[in-house]
């Protein structure tokens, strides 16, 4: 098994959609499910760790637009899933560091997660918030969930970055 130090982080292509799939699939338990045609549609928001052409991880970003204010437009941090084995070595701080590195460019006004790993997300920055601050999630995304009925009864736990969105958090 390969060290966190040997992991690369880069931006995925189009040749790591299947494995993309199947590493989000396996964490269904933690994750929204996607389809493999979804990924392949925004492969370009995508970043996976690789360790000896082995995935480690990957992560991606959405932007929630705002109606009447595209310069209002939040953008929440998506599909974060590790593989067992590479856990608690710093691959998915790596991987947010990059997608937030990426995202921070746009200048968004809100940068949120939906997650079921809330401790993790407060190591890099984000504190818990009511759902209420994330409506253009519930709006955009919760309301197809076909995993709960109810954006409000769901037990995500909806958090927003609160760190100078200028840097990447360490």
């Amino acid at each position: 098994m390969s060290e966190a130090g040997e992991i690369a982080v880069r931006n995925a292509t189009l040749k790591d959609a299947e494995r993309i799939y199947a590493l989000v699939r396996r964490n269904s338990d933690q994750l929204v499910p996607r389809s493999l045609g979804n990924i392949v549609e925004s492969i370009d928001r995508f970043f996976v760790a690789e360790a000896d052409g082995e995935m480690a991880g990957c992560a991606a970003y959405q932007i929630h637009p705002e109606i009447g204010s595209p310069e209002s437009a939040a953008v929440e941090i998506v599909s974060v899933a590790v593989k067992t084995i590479f856990r608690r070595k710093g691959v998915g701080r790596r991987l947010v560091n990059s997608v937030m590195e990426r995202i921070r460019a746009f200048g968004p006004r809100q940068i949120v997660a939906l997650t079921f790993a809330p401790e993790f997300f407060g190591t890099l920055g984000f504190v818990e918030v009511p759902k209420t601050k994330v409506m253009h999630k519930l709006y955009t995304g919760c309301i197809n969930c076909t995993k709960h009925d109810n954006p409000f009864t769901c037990p995500e736990i909806a958090m927003e970055f609160r760190g100078d969105a200028a840097k990447t958090v360490n």
